[in-house]
């Protein structure tokens, strides 16, 4: 009988650990999001507030059920060295998600790439970031991952330059294309007139030269004005006369 109602007894604790945890953790993101804290921020204070509060209701459970929790001390104290290698990994990626929650190198909603992953921020955790991907599939990245690679943030300014690159052959003149491009450059409302567009020549090709546009766009703009830009550039040269090399194979027949 004793044995049934400590059960029932870590199991009530257990539970209404899980719910008072679950309830913090809204609480602390509630309080935090009035007084205008960063969503990473918060999210990353409320997962470790329920972090800490369910480890000690599994400890309370564990007590209840008449496992003596002090031996636990005595077992980790025994076992530090064993149990500092098995946590390293853990420990490392905690200490990497204070280190995003202080340095700030990318916020929830950034388009990120890192670790080998791309995708838009979702939420910090206390040991794992999580990310969305275009095709919206959901990629667990360890925090420690993330800080000891390169992190490059799309989407941390507010403004973008797309580079976009084009063939003109040796028969037409560079002029004509510049011309070209910069009228269709100038024409969308999407790019900004400050810093203004520019046509560069980039180097010597067989049969001709590859020309860069460079228009600076909204972040937010960047891949469809870039999407845009590819397609209607080339029809652009080409109303202007403006072809690319000449790829005309000649045979020759000797006699």
């Amino acid at each position: 009988m004793n044995w049934f109602t400590n059960i029932l007894g870590a199991g009530v604790i257990l539970a209404a650990g899980f719910i008072l945890s679950g309830v913090a953790r809204k609480l602390v993101r509630k309080l935090l999001a009035r007084r205008n804290i960063e969503p990473t921020v918060a999210d990353f204070m409320s997962n470790a507030l329920h972090a800490t509060i369910m480890t000690f209701v599994v400890i309370t459970a564990l007590g209840q059920m008449g496992v003596d929790t002090k031996t636990f001390a005595a077992v980790i104290a025994a076992a530090g060295l064993a149990i500092g290698l098995a946590l390293q990994g853990g420990l490392a990626n905690f200490a990497a998600g204070f280190l995003i929650i202080v340095f700030r190198p990318f916020k929830k909603g950034d388009v990120i790439q890192g670790a080998g992953m791309e995708g838009t921020v979702e939420e910090v955790h206390v040991f794992s970031t999580t990310l969305n991907t275009a095709d919206n599939k959901r990629i667990i990245v360890p925090n420690n991952s993330l800080m000891t690679g390169i992190i490059t943030n799309y989407t941390a300014n507010p403004a973008r330059r797309i580079d976009i690159q084009f063939l003109v052959g040796t028969a037409f003149p560079l002029s004509s294309a510049h011309k070209a491009l910069l009228d269709l450059a100038n024409a969308d409302p999407r790019v900004l007139k400050d810093p203004v567009p520019v046509v560069v020549n980039i180097k010597l090709v067989e049969g001709g030269t590859q020309i860069e546009l460079r228009v600076w766009v909204k972040t937010t703009d960047g891949a469809a004005v870039s999407s845009d830009f590819i397609a209607q550039g080339r029809e652009s040269l080409t109303k202007a006369g403006v072809g690319g090399p000449d790829r005309t194979v000649y045979y020759v027949e000797r006699k």
